[in-house]
């Protein structure tokens, strides 16, 4: 336990996304880092001013206090020297010094494992894409590994929970911070089938600063990465550009040239990206890498989706075929219900955020809402008149689909 206190330290000192290996390798232990005096820290060439200054501020007690929270949440701390530090992340240029983790951190050092990236604001098309293909990779014991935020990434976690397959989230905030409650059962569900796990100490929020770096570990956990959806500025292509510094396989989705939305991703194609048309167009290069790979449960897109619709029981006219043609207008649509659907207040806020994108019958929605019944129905009614809801066979509801 001593060590791990050491570690935390030293992570508390540099910050997340920065090389710890050269200081503990001039030092010759994260200890013998702790317990140097301030001379020797100067003398260090790898110190730079204000990584001193944090290192005479930053206090252990911090690390001890970091240690008792997690002890009480049930969260392991894994440092960067622990048996249970995944080798795939070990060998990157800046890998973490260390991970808090919900759950039990699956062996993804003999499982095939899929980065799963795209736009929050994602169309239909790709969100049925990423649920789909990360279903198929699960469905054959891969891991599927994403970053818990809306849009795709809960379309691939989604996917892969399906089929009660292993998923990651990988957060950019700490593990105690109540960022994205609307998926706060989802992050349940996937400490349970997996992990959720952060770099960040489990107090940090989440900013606009602390999601770039966690794509490092995406990316760094996986043996490829799948870019579903992205635009020219896309925040998926640096998870993509991480993929390429690290020389993992890079997949991406091909699409419509006239969508500006697919921008990223066609071009990632054009560069050499595996396109992905099937889910055996990811699954077979890894046939030879890892016997825990279950091809025989290898399933087409085709019947994949029809597993989906089995499942939903509801009427094909609520299904509307999503094509090249027609993508387009499904995206303004969307655009227009993400505008209806921000000025929400109440209990009609409240609801639809405890809808999905998959039909749920009304009990689960109370529970979800924390609301009598007779409100829910009520304001399932108001947001179905204003184009935010729609209802399925048995009362069941889910969020408009565009």
């Amino acid at each position: 336990m001593s060590d791990k206190r050491y570690w935390i330290w030293l992570q508390l000192c540099l910050g997340a996304g920065k090389r710890f290996s050269p200081i503990v390798e001039y030092f010759g232990s994260v200890e013998n880092v702790f317990k140097s005096n301030y001379l020797q820290r100067r003398a260090c060439p790898l110190i730079k001013d204000r990584l001193l200054e944090r290192m005479e501020e930053t206090d252990i007690s911090s690390a001890d206090e970091i240690i008792e929270l997690c002890r009480k949440n049930d969260w392991q701390i894994i440092t960067f020297e622990d048996e249970a530090y995944p080798k795939k992340l070990k060998n990157i240029y800046d890998p973490p010094a260390v991970l808090y983790v919900s759950g039990e951190l699956p062996k993804v050092d003999n499982m095939l494992t899929l980065g799963v990236v795209g736009t929050r604001k994602a169309s239909p098309y790709a969100l049925n894409c990423a649920r789909i293909v990360s279903k198929g990779v699960a469905r054959c014991n891969g891991v599927i590994i994403s970053g818990g935020a809306l849009g795709v990434d809960t379309a691939a976690h989604e996917g892969a929970l399906d089929v009660n397959g292993k998923t990651i989230v990988v957060l950019g905030c700490g593990l105690a911070c109540n960022y994205l409650s609307v998926n706060n059962d989802l992050r349940r569900k996937a400490s349970i089938s997996g992990a959720v796990i952060s770099e960040y100490p489990p107090d940090t929020p989440a900013t606009k600063f602390t999601f770039p770096p966690r794509n490092r570990i995406i990316s760094g956990l996986s043996d490829g990465v799948y870019v579903v959806e992205a635009g020219d500025k896309s925040g998926s292509l640096i998870t993509a550009s991480y993929a390429t510094d690290q020389s993992r396989d890079l997949f991406a989705t091909p699409a419509s040239i006239f969508d500006e939305g697919f921008n990223g991703t066609n071009r990632l194609i054009e560069d050499g990206a595996i396109p992905v048309t099937s889910i055996n167009a990811i699954v077979s290069h890894y046939t030879q890498k890892y016997k825990t790979l279950d091809v025989s449960r290898l399933a087409t897109v085709r019947e994949l989706l029809n597993d989906e619709y089995a499942d939903k029981s509801i009427p094909d006219e609520l299904e509307e075929q999503l094509t090249f043609d027609n993508i387009g207008v499904h995206r303004q649509a969307r655009s227009e219900i993400d505008k209806k659907a921000a000025m929400l207040k109440g209990n009609e806020k409240t609801v639809y955020g405890a809808l999905s994108d998959e039909f749920t019958d009304a009990d689960t929605i109370c529970a979800k809402a924390d609301l009598p019944v007779h409100i829910v129905l009520m304001s399932l009614t108001m947001l179905e008149l204003d184009g935010l809801a729609e209802a399925g066979i048995g009362k069941r509801y889910r969020k408009k689909q565009s």
